[in-house]
């Protein structure tokens, strides 16, 4: 998956992040925090902060650990869930549950993939065409959230 962009649900007021296949044959949208998408944000425009972010803060911690890739294993509850994949020195393979929007802003800023599973994609991508963003945006807009499985804080 690759991070297509950002936009804004305007009946909730609550960001959404936006990703797409590698084959152009779907896109998952996964409502996420303020918070969250203002950090995917900054790395996608390249806006460096003057201090490290506490994305930038939990990538330093995760250098040298081996992070593989993310991936959106499922949903539950109307609530996506993430995890890190670390592999570490001796082989082993770490996994550690993260939020989707934490996992994939610290796999933008290490450059590792992003994943989904099966399940996932199965239950939540939207099939459009990937040229069609407009089209796209009107057709988030018309659905309801907890269809897709909306992101709780």
């Amino acid at each position: 998956m690759e991070v297509t962009g950002l936009t804004n649900d305007p009946v909730a007021n609550t960001p959404i992040l936006i990703l797409s296949r590698h084959d152009g044959q779907g896109f998952l949208p996964i409502w996420i925090g303020l918070c969250e998408a203002n950090a995917i944000a900054l790395h996608l425009e390249s806006i460096v902060t003057p201090r490290p972010m506490t994305h930038d803060l939990l990538l330093s911690i995760l250098e040298g650990q081996g992070l593989e890739d993310i991936v959106i294993r499922s949903i539950e509850d109307n609530v996506f869930r993430a995890d890190l994949r670390i592999r570490r020195c001796d082989g082993s393979l770490s996994i550690i549950d993260a939020r989707p929007s934490d996992a994939v802003a610290i796999a933008l800023r290490a450059g590792v993939p992003i994943l989904a599973t099966p399940e996932v994609l199965q239950r939540a991508q939207l099939s459009l065409p990937r040229d069609e963003n407009e089209a796209l945006q009107l057709f988030l807009q018309s659905l309801d959230p907890k269809d897709l499985g909306k992101y709780e804080m």
